[in-house]
């Protein structure tokens, strides 16, 4: 694993007790109400991955609506705390990294994966999606999304590296501060880093939020 890699386990360990209270800002409500029923009509009645589930709060709205579903996660204190979550009866909950789903997770058909990819080093997009691609049917969907720059009001970006990744310095509750990787993809980026592998796209520019979705070839 990569040194930036450790250090966005260790911020998100120790993040993980309130991290939910990201989602109650009272200026994001209504973009998170309608991605959550955006969520619900996408993974309704599908054998459903999540990737990077953390805490579990975007996975106690797909679970119900599943058929079946495995939500995974790196980090091992954000996951505890996911396998807490109400309505969470149809989720089975894995450690496993991103980049390297294990094949015996099984099949699916849908993905979704919610303010993970800003974590994601642009020179490794493509092995996250060959990671989670791999795993599904074709024809399956898969839904991607993320903070808008909106954010940088309260987190700005301190700093950037030859590749265009941007980076934030954050304090946490406990007084440590941590060297955060947060990249903010435009349309464009997100359209490029599908090409000759999904169709059908469609993106949304919320208020604070981004939302991508497209099928699998």
């Amino acid at each position: 694993m990569t040194a930036a890699g450790h250090s966005m386990r260790a911020y998100y360990a120790r993040r993980a007790p309130y991290y939910d209270a990201v989602y109650e800002r009272p200026e994001r409500q209504a973009d998170l109400a309608w991605m959550r029923q955006r969520l619900e009509h996408q993974m309704a009645d599908q054998r459903v991955l999540e990737v990077a589930c953390g805490t579990g709060y975007w996975t106690q709205f797909a679970a119900p609506v599943s058929a079946s579903m495995v939500a995974t996660d790196a980090t091992p204190e954000p996951l505890a705390l996911a396998r807490l979550r109400p309505n969470c009866s149809r989720a089975e909950f894995v450690l496993a990294d991103a980049y390297f789903l294990p094949p015996n997770l099984g099949r699916f058909t849908a993905a979704f994966a919610g303010l993970w990819l800003s974590h994601v080093p642009i020179g490794r997009r493509p092995a996250f999606l060959t990671s989670v691609v791999a795993l599904l049917e074709p024809g399956a969907r898969v839904v991607l999304f993320d903070n808008s720059t909106v954010q940088c009001r309260d987190f700005p970006v301190v700093e950037s590296d030859a590749e265009g990744n941007t980076f934030q310095q954050r304090v946490l509750r406990d007084g440590s501060s941590h060297r955060v990787l947060k990249n903010f993809p435009d349309e464009a980026a997100l359209m490029a880093m599908i090409d000759g592998v999904g169709v059908r796209p469609r993106y949304q520019m919320l208020e604070n939020f981004w939302w991508f979705e497209y099928t699998v070839t």
